[in-house]
């Protein structure tokens, strides 16, 4: 167990997929208008448990991820479906966010125990 899972548990982890899912995501919206464009995602759940059970996270999430099926697919081939990217991109923003301040709280609490407060 490094440093750092001992320090941040599951957390560092979970922040690091969720940026990758992130940028993933929003690759899809900018490419919502182009032709043959097929639309994925990572797993973020079975990401997750990958990564606990080995040390790079980038290959949990290359594991995790898959195409999206589009409800409507459209004639041009793309299967982004621009409402669901964007809903998926909100909500994965959010927990990065409240993941990120979780981090934050651990590290302050971290810096006030060094400092002996």
């Amino acid at each position: 167990m490094s440093v750092e899972e001992s320090l941040f548990g599951i957390h560092g982890k979970a922040l690091a997929l969720r940026s990758q899912r992130l940028s993933l995501l929003a690759s899809n919206i900018a490419n919502a208008s182009t032709p043959g464009y097929k639309a994925r995602d990572i797993d973020f759940d079975a990401a997750l448990k990958s990564a606990t059970s080995q040390a790079d996270v980038s290959k949990a999430a290359e594991n995790s991820m898959g195409y999206r099926v589009p409800l409507q697919p459209s004639l041009d081939g793309n299967t982004v479906e621009l409402s669901t990217e964007q809903t998926l991109f909100a909500e994965n923003a959010v927990k990065y966010r409240t993941t990120l301040s979780f981090l934050e709280g651990r590290i302050n609490t971290i810096n006030r125990a060094l400092k002996g407060e």
